[in-house]
């Protein structure tokens, strides 16, 4: 997994990544200033083992980058990218409209991953919304506190815990 910088790093490093080819590099959002703030995705079907269980969810997550635009090199390799994570808008669909998309991307492309799932890179950051509490906003069904008196996990825990079980 590799997350914002990560995910810069790993897109660069995409020739010796296995099934990476079709992947983009990740430069200055269109907007040319730094974004950091919360924005809606929705998860896409695909064979991440990240995100298994939690297609066609649409969550809030933070963002915080100056370089997350989706640059193809050639609009074949757009074409063949298998999405994981897409910007979405307040009516639920994929945008590249600004402040919706914070950086540009197309088709509000913000996380890819590669045929076997074993691979997934993303600019947001799932890390720092594990708890409903760290979400700014959220759903009201969706509590601070779990009724054992903890902080209630978000729906991005279910990555973690993704990560967990492949892994045996």
């Amino acid at each position: 997994l590799g997350v914002c910088n990560g995910c810069q790093m790993m897109s660069a490093l995409k020739s010796i990544i296995p099934g990476a080819e079709h992947w983009p590099a990740f430069r200055r959002n269109q907007v040319e200033q730094f974004e950091a703030r919360f924005v809606m995705t929705e998860i896409l079907d695909s064979p991440s083992i990240f995100f298994a269980g939690m297609e066609g969810s649409q969550v809030p997550i933070v963002v915080s980058h100056g370089e997350g635009r989706a640059v193809f090199d050639n609009s074949d390799d757009q074409g063949k990218v298998l999405s994981a994570v897409r910007y979405v808008d307040n009516k639920g669909e994929p945008t590249e409209v600004y402040p919706y998309n914070p950086n540009g991307s197309p088709n509000g492309l913000t996380a890819v991953t590669t045929a076997d799932g074993r691979f997934t890179i993303m600019m947001p950051h799932p890390e720092r919304v594990a708890l409903n509490v760290n979400l700014s906003w959220r759903p009201p069904d969706w509590p601070a506190i779990a009724a054992d008196g903890k902080p209630a996990f978000s729906p991005w825990m279910r990555m973690w815990r993704n990560a967990r079980k492949w892994v045996g």
